[in-house]
């Protein structure tokens, strides 16, 4: 049996993990206002309340179906626009202008949200105790500087975009890297995996040689992924590390749509108004590096991991962890 015929998930646009994933910049809900949003076959409806926080629900009213984005905020509650009923914030229908009998009015179906680093997360599992949006295992604990860096559309499978950060050979061959990574891999959850480079700057030229003064073991390069969607990348020398989120989610016909985050670690006083925003920029600029060379290769790839090498360690152990993921409570 081939390889690509042992993946049942992996790739595959008809299983999606459940996690969080993002749906819209938090800058673009304003408050009193309602939004349409979508997530894969799920029409949405957003809305910021009067205490400023966001609320998710379905977006047709069980009345008539009218979509409640055209609706009015009302303190924490949404008014549909078609008839003016009246739901609140836990989606009960609380007023009926026509008659005073509310009866037995179907509850909206709500959503859990969670804003963090300027976007809105949507959360898709089973269960009510849902894990923390995805973190950089770094700075945990750390009050925290971000920016929203690019948005972008990929022409393939989440999975396969995440691939690329971990697969060692594309680093010689399409970015030319001069050291030939290893990556240790650890699960830190049943949901959560990490892979670090362990290999030592090699001293083939004098340029090495002055750069491995700033590494103490190895090239700092680090990745975390979250239900195999979202990731976190760590690299840098010793004294100064940046980091990237990488925030993606799949579409309907199969491809990616992403937004990166741009995250340093706060700074206090005239530090921080100085440095951050010029580390950010070079987060930014080390996040271009990453993405240069990749772009018309995920526009053509046909993905079907047929032939994995010794090589490939990494890779199928990011396909093994998520071959075991739960499926999506809905959408």
């Amino acid at each position: 049996m081939a390889y690509f015929e042992k993946i049942k998930k992996f790739g595959v646009s008809g299983f999606v993990p459940e996690g969080w994933y993002w749906l819209v910049r938090s800058a673009e809900i304003k408050q009193g206002k309602a939004y349409p949003a979508k997530f894969l076959n799920t029409e949405l409806v957003l809305y910021r309340g009067d205490d400023g926080k966001i609320r998710s629900f379905d977006a047709h009213c069980p009345h008539m179906g009218a979509h409640l984005c055209d609706g009015f905020v009302e303190g924490n509650s949404i008014r549909c626009p078609f008839h003016y009923w009246k739901y609140d914030e836990n989606g009960h229908c609380t007023e009926i202008p026509a008659q005073k009998d509310i009866g037995n009015i179907p509850t909206l179906n709500s959503h859990k949200i969670k804003e963090a680093y300027g976007l809105v997360w949507l959360w898709t599992g089973h269960k009510d105790d849902q894990e923390e949006v995805p973190v950089i295992p770094e700075l945990v604990g750390l009050p925290l500087d971000y920016q929203l860096g690019s948005h972008f559309i990929k022409g393939c499978h989440p999975n396969v975009v995440m691939i690329n950060a971990i697969d060692v050979q594309h680093f010689r061959s399409v970015h030319q890297l001069v050291v030939d990574l290893e990556m240790k891999v650890t699960p830190l959850s049943d949901r959560c995996i990490q892979f670090s480079n362990i290999t030592p700057l090699p001293e083939k030229n004098i340029f090495l040689k002055y750069i491995k003064r700033f590494y103490q073991k190895a090239l700092t390069y680090e990745m975390t992924y979250w239900w195999g969607h979202t990731g976190s990348v760590m690299v840098g020398p010793d004294f100064l590390h940046f980091y990237i989120i990488f925030a993606l989610r799949p579409t309907t016909d199969g491809r990616t749509e992403g937004q990166t985050i741009l995250v340093t670690k706060q700074r206090k006083g005239l530090m921080g108004w100085l440095v951050n925003p010029v580390l950010l920029f070079a987060t930014k600029l080390v996040g271009n590096y990453f993405a240069k060379g990749d772009t018309i290769i995920f526009s053509r790839i046909n993905f079907k991991f047929q032939t994995p090498i010794r090589a490939d360690k990494a890779i199928i152990d990011f396909v093994e962890h998520y071959e075991a993921q739960n499926p999506t409570a809905k959408y």
